[in-house]
């Protein structure tokens, strides 16, 4: 089985990607990410908290909603207390670099443009093929509309795009009002890549000492309808490559994001709960699952499933909400 692709404009010798986490702060887990089968490695996010940022900005977007929710900014942790300094993220990138031998991308996290463009160039000039920006932008403020989301988003990118010359992915929300108008406006803009989607961390509540707990929940193969959906609608509409993320636990279900669509599907929280060598089980099985439906390579598989070849697209619209329920019993 043939599973090599393209990512970005970079060739991969598998359609997995290790998506960004705590795993890959460490150079040696990244080398044997590679050798578990991992096409490329999304090193660890680098926040836009840690870098010098144009204070307005980061103001302007952490403060929404702070009349209101007095206690929101004290979960803001300090910038120290951040997985790895500025400069520690570019050594262990450079380490990666040398020693994976499949293409590594760096990771931005943030909200605003203001600060990125220095360290994007940074980044790339450490050695990264490529990188990802995940902007993090929760609108509490009823002021602020969706065109004024968008417009960081494309803000964003245009300001990496103008002092990198790596390709670009934007790890995008799955909230907006117009996704495949987005996508598309991304597209045109010059994004390398879209990722689907950013996994937003929910608050809980400790009800018996009346506070708000930040809890991690890994996520479950069922979350991947979503980017699943959204993708094989994307699939041939957009000029940018397509990573499906969040709830890729299995070969089958790296399969199925193949089938929809998408160059690469990128793998966390099943490598967190399983270990780095999980990877290579995803990478057996989908091999498998895809010679078993008759297809020699990854790249002829693409797409078949996506709503654009589906014999049915209206499946991925209104109808199967309708047919869904009526498969209850």
């Amino acid at each position: 089985m043939d599973l090599t692709t393209t990512y970005m404009g970079l060739p991969l010798p598998s359609p997995l990607v290790a998506s960004a986490s705590p795993l890959s702060a460490d150079p040696a887990n990244v080398k044997a990410l590679a050798d578990a089968g991992a096409g490329a490695v999304v090193m660890h996010s680098v926040f836009e908290e840690q870098l010098d940022q144009d204070a307005g900005d980061l103001e302007h977007y952490l403060t929404q909603g702070a009349d209101s929710f007095a206690e929101a900014l004290s979960y803001f942790p300090p910038p120290e207390s951040f997985p790895a300094a500025p400069d520690a993220y570019l050594k262990d990138l450079a380490q990666a670099k040398k020693a994976a031998g499949v293409p590594i991308i760096g990771s931005l996290n943030g909200v605003s443009a203001g600060g990125w463009t220095d360290y994007a160039k940074q980044i790339a000039d450490a050695g990264a093929d490529g990188l990802e920006l995940n902007i993090y932008v929760l609108p509490t403020d009823p002021a602020v509309d969706a065109a004024e989301i968008e417009r960081v988003h494309l803000d964003a990118l245009a300001a990496v795009k103008s002092a990198v010359s790596i390709p670009v992915a934007m790890k995008l929300s799955p909230f907006f009002s117009a996704l495949p108008n987005v996508a598309k406006r991304l597209a045109d803009a010059g994004a390398d890549a879209l990722v689907l989607f950013n996994r937003f961390y929910q608050p809980d509540l400790d009800v018996e000492n009346l506070q708000v707990a930040p809890r991690l929940v890994l996520s479950t193969s069922d979350e991947m309808r979503l980017p699943l959906r959204w993708i094989a609608i994307l699939f041939g509409k957009v000029s940018a490559s397509l990573a499906g993320t969040t709830g890729v636990h299995t070969g089958l279900d790296a399969a199925k994001m193949v089938l929809a669509g998408a160059d690469v599907a990128m793998l966390c929280s099943a490598l967190l709960a399983n270990g780095i060598g999980r990877l290579k089980e995803v990478r057996d099985e989908m091999a498998s699952v895809l010679a078993s439906a008759g297809y020699a390579s990854a790249s002829e598989a693409r797409g078949v499933l996506s709503q654009a070849s589906c014999a049915e697209p209206a499946a991925f619209e209104r109808a199967n909400y309708v047919k869904a329920l009526q498969s209850w019993t």
